[in-house]
């Protein structure tokens, strides 16, 4: 798996004639936040997507801590989603917005990784990982404290529940299987 780390400014980035890709697990599949010229689905390897981050900002505050989706680093599994293009006339833009919203706390790291897309071409993509070592980090939760925190937090941008309630209903309409988040949301919202 390449990972390569990103410059720290949108200026920094040369975009070339394709803008770039950003690969989207978790919210950012039914809530962008910017313009998208292509999606395609996407696979990314070395990675498990997982409710280990704490939200302060977002889903949670910091007296009652939500939780939020991250790529947790592992050998052996694999995370669907969806690659997301932007263009260049779009990209510093882009990438200023993405950066303002992933990057709040810095618990995430924008790395640069290959992901491999439905049409079985690899392609190099923008991702937001989790940092092992940040503060906000608690990827040892069970899915009984998952669901007791989800179901009790709200944030900046409103309830726990509903960020994993619209997660999972992209996750259907996309035809992504996520069992854990399936029984997640079943636990916390009532839904199968």
């Amino acid at each position: 798996m390449a990972v390569k780390a990103m410059p720290t400014t949108p200026s920094d980035t040369e975009f070339g004639e394709g803008g770039f890709w950003v690969f989207a697990y978790g919210s950012l599949l039914w809530n962008a936040g910017f313009k998208i010229a292509e999606r395609r689905r996407a696979k990314l390897s070395g990675f498990r997507r997982a409710f280990c981050m704490w939200s302060w900002h977002h889903r949670g505050t910091p007296e009652s801590p939500g939780l939020v989706l991250a790529l947790d680093r592992n050998d052996g599994e694999s995370c669907e989603g969806l690659a997301l293009r932007v263009a260049p006339e779009d990209a510093e833009v882009s990438l200023a917005e993405l950066r303002r919203r992933e990057l709040v706390s810095f618990a995430y790291k924008e790395e640069v990784v290959t992901v491999e897309l439905d049409d079985g071409r690899n392609i190099e993509a923008i991702a937001y990982v989790v940092d092992p070592g940040h503060e906000q980090y608690c990827g040892k939760l069970d899915a009984g404290q998952q669901a007791r925190t989800i179901s009790n937090a709200a944030g900046g941008r409103g309830p726990n529940s509903e960020y994993l309630a619209n997660t999972v209903a992209a996750f259907r309409e996309l035809g992504i299987r996520d069992r854990d988040l399936e029984a997640l949301d079943a636990a916390v919202n009532g839904k199968s």
